[in-house]
């Protein structure tokens, strides 16, 4: 097939990927002789406006490749999409997979171009480090047997059994039940942390709520008393800094408890609250009417949680004004937050939400939960542009791990590759480079499950509940989960270990995918190898802020290079034979059993 352009290489479009306002942007097009007499032209359409076509320039023709280019400059921020006319015999060139151009008569598929505010910086204390993800009530008991701080919680003593799951949020102990975890805990086990190589955790809720996953916020100015105090998370921030270990909260702000002092349905602080009194300073925060079920708007459709007006200002000023929210935990030791549901937040309360992080330094991070390409994200009827330069850092990126466990379950090298550097080629260096990269979370199986069980399906919480991989399956979801690593490990972006993939910890959806760490396991295989990327990812500049080229993706093949400032990583991936490593690099090269390779070297080397 002719190659007339492609989107991931620099000849044809310089350079790769997003580009900040006012960036000049360089287009080549090769066309065969053999295409007839052409005058192209690159057609530009910018996000739900103008459209505008650019007479392409002709440089000349070389072996009977006849060349053409334009250098696109675009002043103001947002999306672009765009596509070629050949402006012959109604031909049009149309994105194929891997950025390749197409011909075609019908419309065609454009390429993406994101242009972002040029001033968009994100943290650089994040790049080349790890995060790591915990369920606070779920990671460490460091206070032994503590009482429960109020009466309708159920302690569970035994640190091995499967969180209760039956029946509903409405009756039995379902999200009732604390297995202890706590902020000492967290600080006990500091240094396995930094063993690991890990620079940032981030903490599930940690506000005072009435369920153990604490979505449905309570207090949001108090820890949660089962937790520990606020002080002990001061110190618990404090200690972890010495380390060289920052932390990042979950701030649930679309929504809040029933059972809160806010809302106060349910009448556990008192006789105030927005459901029993119209003149409470909460009020305005909540929505009431007879056209709601419950009486009142609530998040998709649970009564034990009312959405809050975003747009509401007491409630902005509450959550982002000097001694709110976001003011008083930073004040307490936080580097910043992960926000939920983003995709329900209004991006102008993200961007008041990023003003109040970055008030204090900006090195504090903004993360966003967004499960698709957050760079084409539409939400209620309106394109999103929280990763632009104005409001989010990064997002967590369900791509990518989309992209790898598909990768090891099938064997197609050429589908990953086509998911990674989709994103890579819309999301902004900037976001790019300290996006959340996960295998596994709170919210999803984990990914041993997910590579090794048994598929999930439609299957309910009884067929998953004691579910667990068949012994000769599991020897090799362990393999499978290391390569999964691995290769997070190697892109764009910021690895992330959800508590306890690190033992190879089993189980389905929530509340499965949320038993309490198995500090007991024999399992050992997997931490050295996370130990030892992650001195990769923190010795080689490649993988702090390098770029990502693909050069191979054929059948279980998936080649990669990472170039830095200084050094440039070559990457090999492969689901059947790792001795192909050698061959694809025509150098011999390390294998080890895993499946993956990587050679680093300075780049005056190359």
């Amino acid at each position: 097939m002719d190659r007339l352009f492609n989107s991931f290489l620099d000849a044809y479009k310089s350079p790769f990927g997003a580009v900040p306002a006012g960036t000049p942007v360089r287009l080549s097009l090769t066309i065969p002789e053999s295409y007839g007499f052409v005058e192209p032209r690159v057609v530009v359409a910018r996000d739900r406006g103008e459209t505008t076509e650019y007479r392409m320039e002709y440089r000349g023709v070389e072996n009977g490749i006849h060349q053409f280019s334009y250098t696109l400059t675009l002043p103001r921020v947002g999306l672009y999409f765009y596509h070629f006319d050949l402006y012959s015999d109604f031909r049009k060139l149309s994105r194929g997979a891997l950025g390749e151009a197409l011909v075609t008569r019908d419309r065609p598929v454009p390429w993406q171009l994101t242009v972002y505010e040029p001033g968009f910086t994100t943290p650089d204390w994040l790049k080349g480090g790890v995060l790591y993800q915990l369920f606070p009530d779920r990671f460490c008991e460091g206070v032994k047997d503590k009482p429960m701080p109020f009466a309708d919680r159920v302690y569970r003593e035994n640190k091995h059994g499967e969180p209760y799951f039956w029946p509903t949020e409405t009756g039995g102990y379902l999200n009732a039940d604390y297995f202890g975890g706590d902020f000492e805990g967290i600080r006990q086990k500091l240094p396995y942390l930094k063993d690991m190589g890990v620079s940032c955790i981030y903490l599930n809720p940690i506000f005072e709520a009435h369920s153990n996953h604490r979505y449905n916020t309570a207090d949001y100015l108090n820890a949660d008393p089962l937790l520990g105090t606020n002080e002990e998370f001061v110190t618990l921030c404090a200690e972890a800094k010495k380390l060289g270990i920052r932390i990042i909260l979950d701030g649930v702000f679309s929504h809040t408890g029933s059972d809160s002092r806010y809302f106060n349905k349910e009448g556990r602080y008192g006789i105030g609250g927005a459901y029993h009194d119209p003149n409470s300073p909460y009020r305005s925060w909540y929505d009431f009417g007879r056209q709601y079920p419950s009486g009142y708007r609530c998040w998709w459709g649970f009564a034990t949680l009312p959405e809050v007006n975003e747009f509401d200002p007491a409630y902005q000023e509450f959550i982002c004004g000097t001694g709110g929210v976001i003011d008083t935990w930073m004040r307490r030791g936080a580097s910043g937050f992960r926000l939920d549901v983003a995709d329900e937040l209004p991006d102008s309360f993200i961007e008041k939400i990023r003003l109040a992080v970055k008030a204090h330094g900006q090195d504090s991070y903004l993360l966003g939960e967004v499960w698709e390409d957050a760079s084409t994200k539409e939400a209620y009827g309106q394109r999103r542009t929280y990763l632009l330069g104005r409001g989010l850092d990064a997002v967590m990126n369900y791509p990518f791990k989309n992209a790898i466990l598909d990768y090891l379950r099938t064997g197609s090298a050429h589908n990953a590759a086509e998911q990674i550097m989709s994103i890579c080629e819309h999301y902004p260096a900037p976001a790019l480079n300290v996006l959340m990269n996960f295998m596994s979370t709170h919210d999803t199986e984990r990914a041993i499950t997910a590579l090794a069980g048994d598929p999930l399906g439609q299957h309910d919480r009884y067929w998953q509940s004691g579910r667990r991989i068949p012994p000769q399956r599991y020897d090799r979801g362990v393999k499978l989960l290391i390569l999964a690593y691995a290769l997070l490990y190697m892109l764009p972006g910021v690895p992330c270990i959800y508590y306890g993939d690190e033992v190879a910890m089993q189980g389905y959806k929530d509340p499965f995918n949320r038993a309490y760490f198995d500090w007991d396991s024999q399992e050992k295989r997997i931490r050295p190898v996370l130990r030892n990327l992650a001195r990769m990812r923190r010795d080689c500049d490649a993988f702090t802020d390098g770029t990502l080229e693909l050069v191979k993706a054929q059948g279980g093949l998936l080649h990669l290079r990472r170039r830095g400032r200084t050094q440039t990583a070559e990457i090999i991936f492969n689901c059947s034979n790792a001795l192909i490593a050698e061959q694809a690099f025509g150098k011999a090269a390390e294998v080890n059993p895993w499946g993956f390779t990587v050679l680093v070297e300075d780049n005056e080397d190359l």
